[in-house]
């Protein structure tokens, strides 16, 4: 399975006209730029929560986020999602920069925290969509019985008290903006679960039937959120969303999708980061004059792609080598092989250990 990859700067680092992420002006106008340029296609009616509060993009999040290095390709890609409101498909190998990139559209277009979904092989649909704690309410009804021997009838609405939204249903709450919503390492999930997506990523919405069955007496019911101590109105049962979330799902290419699920998903493919870029990223992260005494002949950078070419190594790896030669530890130019056995250890290939 081919997919296009991002590398060298394909516009010289201009800003293009059509870009929302990484765009220039400032971010609502952005966005408004985005909401104007809708899709026949991909229309979303659900009608404002104006009650649903979107908390802020945490200090460490956001350092994460704008610590991200997007080279024009991988921009462009980005933007080509957000535009036809599909989601972004992002493969690579471990530690460059898949999950980070999802952060970096947060905190780029200020759209409050990422809505993390780690994938294991036991996930499911509703796993994300939501949870209802049934048994939790019987012991309620229980307690009450015993401390009312004829009580009244249970109010309907309280049956909100034991649903939560997880961050695939939060992700598609109706909103003025869109969040983002992290689907990581699906590739890891069952067989299934990239078909059993489909028609949520669709149609942008979903039921919820325990509410959906009791729509007629209790149209209207607040439940939790994905994010902390958050609330939202659910209408009738349904979930739709109004802007389309910006939806990015990371694999390390552990399996093959179906079809019918590459067609929807723009993808992208990100390489391990070149000389040019790893020195991009310990500037942004580190600081100028370490970056550049790690860029010397023979320095750290050096190092570290010499050795991951006899194996897999991840950025965070370089990025620990720079922070401890600043500790002041192993900075005799001597010391540089015992510093890279200490914190470059191989994650593949025949010298992983």
């Amino acid at each position: 399975m081919l997919f296009p990859t991002a590398g060298t700067p394909t516009t010289g680092g201009a800003v293009n006209d059509w870009w929302i992420y990484k765009g220039d002006g400032p971010a609502p106008d952005r966005l408004d730029r985005l909401a104007a340029h809708q899709p026949p296609w991909r229309v979303f009616d659900g009608e404002i929560d104006t009650d649903h509060v979107v908390p802020s993009l945490s200090t460490a999040d956001r350092e994460r986020g704008a610590g991200y290095i997007a080279d024009d390709a991988e921009i462009d890609l980005v933007n080509t999602a957000l535009h036809l409101r599909r989601p972004l498909l992002v493969t690579g190998v471990p530690g460059v920069g898949k999950s980070t990139l999802a952060y970096s559209v947060a905190e780029d277009l200020g759209l409050g925290p990422v809505l993390r979904w780690p994938v294991t092989s036991r996930t499911t649909l509703r796993d994300g969509l939501y949870r209802y704690d049934a048994l939790r309410r019987l012991e309620d009804a229980n307690l009450r019985r015993l401390e009312q021997p004829a009580p009244d009838a249970e109010p309907h609405d309280t049956i909100g008290r034991y649903l939560q939204l997880g961050p695939l249903g939060t992700a598609f709450l109706p909103a003025e903006r869109p969040r983002v919503l992290l689907i990581d390492e699906i590739d890891k999930g069952d067989i299934d679960l990239p078909g059993d997506l489909l028609t949520v990523l669709d149609e942008g919405r979903f039921d919820i039937p325990e509410l959906v069955r009791m729509s007629e007496t209790a149209p209207r019911v607040s439940v939790g959120t994905e994010d902390q101590s958050g609330t939202a109105w659910i209408t009738g049962g349904r979930v739709r969303c109004h802007a389309f979330p910006v939806v990015v799902l990371t694999s390390n290419g552990e399996r093959e999708f179906p079809p019918a699920f590459l067609r929807r998903c723009i993808r992208l493919n990100l390489p391990l980061p070149n000389e040019r870029k790893l020195h991009r990223i310990l500037v942004q992260r580190i600081g100028q004059e370490a970056a550049d005494e790690a860029r010397a002949p023979g320095g750290v950078i050096d190092t570290f792609l010499a050795r991951r070419n006899t194996g897999e190594l991840a950025t965070d790896q370089l990025l620990n080598a720079v922070q401890l030669r600043l500790a002041g530890a192993w900075t005799a130019p001597e010391d540089l092989a015992d510093l890279a056995e200490a914190t470059m250890h191989r994650l593949s290939g025949p010298d992983a250990r």
